[in-house]
């Protein structure tokens, strides 16, 4: 901005202007010397850096800051040649021990005549958004009751062992446990019993590991382990009958004494599998076994699976399931928290099997992922769901958003964006009434690539969100990098919002972020009002849940469509209905 001489006569005005917008920059400013003595900062600068209304005009950037590191020195002399200079998220000590994170930007700029004057540094703290960032990693990896480490922690660090293990030359076990008879004292105890023994077990399981072996909670009352650097199978049966030992002694929960008991798997590395899905696959094939037989633990042997038949039928029958025209869409609305209005529908495919009935989707859509069955299944979702919007907007209904999930496999398609343009041609709809929807692992995977893909989608006119935020771990350094328009927060986090603090945190977190960030929030799995009313007040922008309706085959969408046009014309007022309202 100081490149352009101007007339003697428009300095003064041309300064005074100057000063007025960096007074109000988002950023902190400060202008230097080519002796780094300041020549003008901004009140961000002294705010954000904790200067209170001290003079730095003449002074000295370094005697100001004593600490600045020798390679922002070098930055600054790099700028007076000419460079700019950029850097992203760096920590800055203070004197006061305290850490700060600075991300910013340095220019030179020049005086009437063109040299060089000193330079302009444009800097933002960002250390309460780091904090942020890393409460929700943190949360992302543990889990909230046990503080164990969750399903993606422990499939890490079993990915790790394996690796050590390989290169070692040394065996590792995968424990799985499954408590018995935990839902009897869940459901007739209550649940704040049943969590209170969850977090007791898990304190006796870690106290029968080393500082080497892993416990981790995977859900419910599912316990997983790994055994590192073990000599034998012996060792590894030893170690069970501790721990069956150990949670075979009553627990005392408030004044009850309980009495609880484990089924164990187990499956041994390299002998039972050579990486971590399939040696976690068959430690739960060897725990089916125990349960079934009583014994206590089982070890894997290759007969326990037998089902593979069974897998495999599964397989072929969902291969002809389109053809066959096996598979719906239903639809579940996502609603306006300001309006009460229907703002857009998540599309949900179902298989309806001729002989075995409705196959859940939690059985099907993983097998589809392994299989690549879930490509071709993902353009018919898309292509279906693009269908019926346009045919809701033909009959005259408000044009709504229609979201779609792209599966991690389904992203990584190189003509993702011409087939989604050919589905658009063909169906008639407009790209902005589209959203899809990404995991934060499929996005994470290949940032550089990611990146493209989510460029060439959002200059379609596409909206993109993140599905299930807060279950994996995104940075925000790339966050801001992606085109995206919504976080949707996983219904994990919904599911005990009124009585758990931890869940309350992270869902306040991710809202304030995701609203820092530009990006629409939408929270998935509200079924009650106590939710509803939270996440009113937290000014969420989206809700989705049973509370209003369950997902919803087309026709019976456009009745929840019709209702909620009548309600709200007979009012005058569009609202949120009450539980009561809800369309079964």
């Amino acid at each position: 901005m100081m490149d352009v001489p101007m007339p003697l006569d428009g300095a003064e005005r041309l300064a005074e202007l100057i000063r007025l917008l960096m007074s109000h920059a988002p950023a902190a400013i400060a202008m230097f010397d080519l002796d780094m003595r300041y020549v003008m900062a901004t009140p961000r600068w002294h705010t954000d850096f904790r200067l209170g209304d001290q003079s730095l005009i003449g002074r000295s950037h370094y005697e100001v800051f004593p600490d600045i590191p020798d390679h922002w020195k070098a930055m600054h002399q790099r700028c007076m040649m000419g460079a700019s200079e950029r850097n992203e998220e760096e920590p800055f000590a203070r004197s006061d021990g305290r850490i700060d994170w600075i991300r910013g930007e340095i220019v030179p700029w020049r005086d009437s005549q063109g040299e060089i004057g000193g330079i302009i540094m444009f800097s933002e703290v960002i250390t309460q958004s780091r904090r942020a960032e890393e409460t929700i990693k943190r949360m992302a990896h543990s889990d909230p009751l046990t503080d164990l480490p969750n399903k993606q922690l422990f499939m890490d660090r079993l990915n790790q062992a394996v690796v050590h293990a390989s290169a070692h030359e040394r065996q590792l076990a995968v424990m799985f446990l499954d408590l018995d008879r935990f839902k009897l004292i869940n459901d007739t105890l209550g649940h704040d019993i049943g969590d209170l023994l969850l977090m007791s077990i898990a304190e006796r399981l870690a106290g029968c590991m080393t500082a080497q072996d892993t416990v981790a909670r995977l859900g419910g009352d599912e316990f997983t382990i790994i055994l590192g650097d073990v000599s034998s199978a012996t060792e590894v049966a030893n170690i069970a009958d501790t721990i069956l030992a150990a949670l075979a002694k009553p627990i005392r929960v408030r004044d009850q004494e309980l009495f609880i008991s484990t089924s164990i798997g187990i499956s041994m590395f390299p002998v039972d599998g050579s990486n971590s899905v399939h040696l976690l696959k068959n430690a739960d094939a060897a725990l089916y076994r125990a349960k079934e037989r009583g014994n206590g633990y089982e070890f894997y042997v290759s007969e326990m699976n037998a089902a593979a038949p069974e897998r495999l039928a599964l397989e072929n029958s969902l291969r002809r399931a389109m053809d066959r025209g096996e598979l719906s869409l239903h639809y579940q609305p996502q609603m306006d928290l300001v309006t009460g209005r229907i703002v857009g529908a998540e599309a949900l495919a179902r298989w309806n099997h001729p002989d075995w009935g409705m196959v859940p989707p939690a059985t099907f859509i993983p097998l589809a992922e392994e299989t690549g069955l879930i490509i071709p299944i993902t353009e018919w979702v898309l292509r279906t769901a693009c269908q019926q919007s346009k045919a809701w907007q033909t009959a005259g209904w408000p044009a709504i958003r229609i979201s779609v999930n792209l599966s991690g496999r389904s992203f990584k398609q190189r003509d993702l964006a011409s087939m989604v343009d050919r589905v658009f041609r063909e169906t008639g709809l407009l790209p902005q009434h589209l959203d899809l929807e990404l995991t934060e692992s499929s996005l994470m995977e290949d940032v550089e690539a990611t990146t493209a893909t989510l460029g060439r989608l959002n200059a379609m006119g596409i909206q993109l969100s993140i599905d299930d935020f807060g279950t994996g771990y995104s940075s925000l350094s790339y966050l801001k990098r992606f085109p995206l328009s919504t976080l949707k927060i996983d219904r994990s986090f919904i599911r005990d919002l009124a009585n758990d603090q931890d869940d309350a945190a992270i869902v306040k977190a991710i809202i304030a972020l995701a609203h820092s960030l530009c990006l629409r929030v939408v929270a998935e799995g509200v079924e009650t009002e106590e939710q509803l009313n939270f996440l009113r007040n937290e000014n969420c922008d989206e809700i989705q849940g049973y509370y209003f309706s369950r997902p919803l085959p087309a026709d019976a969408f456009a009745q929840f469509l019709a209702k909620q046009a009548a309600s709200q014309a007979s009012t005058h007022t569009p609202v949120i209905p009450p539980s009561s309202a809800r369309f079964a």
